[in-house]
């Protein structure tokens, strides 16, 4: 790997853990590099995936704040993300998954109109919760575990877009700020992740050369995200995850 090789790496390590924190699809930064470089398909897609933690890590911890009093709601997601993690990771290893790569992405899409009407189907949750006598259920729904689980089967098979899916479901039918589920939304794409990575590191599919270049960097792209995302207002927030989200659409539509 030349010295230019070990720089486009860097760069690339910071702008995707950016994109990954502030909005998704930080895989369609790292993924063609690494084919642009040489690397085979599945090669880059895994080693796009362990090299790219640490952003997801750095967001994490910059959400610290956002994250306080969330940890119940952590908890809870555990399993749903943990299986549907494993049943990702075990597809991409296995199988071609031509037909799933067809449908992911018309899930991007969903996820990015579920964002558009995520407003209104806020204030209808609101008044549901009104009417019942509290302000948010300490139990998230059935419908929001079944949402991670898919979200998680599709976040280790590929991941792009994977922040704006998780955050549509959020969104919509969790009761709290949009900053704060920004958070929470990037604490559960790390969990996610995590579990692929774990997976991953024993398949003899990851360019570790390339993990050492861009987990650091990817690192420093996650936290100086976090920084940019928090001044952003949710309005503003909220469409430019909707922008990158069908920005992943329309590549993996094309592609």
């Amino acid at each position: 790997m030349s010295v230019v090789d070990v720089l486009l790496l860097g760069l690339v390590g910071v702008a995707a853990g950016a994109a990954n924190t502030i909005a998704g699809g930080g895989t369609f930064i790292a993924y063609p590099a690494l084919i642009a470089l040489g690397f085979p398909p599945i090669t880059a897609n895994i080693t796009s995936a362990v090299g790219l933690l640490s952003g997801y890590l750095g967001g994490s911890v910059s959400y610290r704040r956002e994250l306080l009093g969330q940890g119940w709601r952590m908890r809870q997601v555990v399993p749903a993300a943990l299986i549907g993690a494993v049943t990702g990771a075990v597809l991409l290893l296995l199988t071609p998954g031509e037909t799933f790569s067809d449908i992911v992405p018309y899930l991007v899409l969903l996820a990015c109109g579920l964002l558009v009407i995520q407003p209104r189907m806020k204030a209808l949750v609101q008044q549901r919760n009104a009417r019942n006598g509290k302000d948010q259920s300490r139990r998230l729904s059935p419908a929001v575990h079944a949402g991670i689980l898919l979200a998680a089967v599709y976040g280790t098979y590929f991941g792009a877009g994977l922040g704006v899916i998780l955050l549509a479901v959020f969104g919509v039918l969790v009761v709290d700020g949009l900053q704060r589920l920004n958070g929470l939304r990037t604490a559960v794409s790390l969990l996610i992740k995590v579990i692929g990575v774990a997976i991953f590191s024993f398949s003899g599919q990851v360019a570790w050369l390339a993990v050492l270049i861009l987990a650091p960097m990817a690192y420093l792209g996650g936290v100086l995200g976090a920084v940019i995302s928090r001044r952003m207002s949710e309005r503003v927030l909220r469409y430019t995850v909707i922008s990158a989200g069908l920005g992943v659409a329309v590549v993996l539509l094309v592609s």
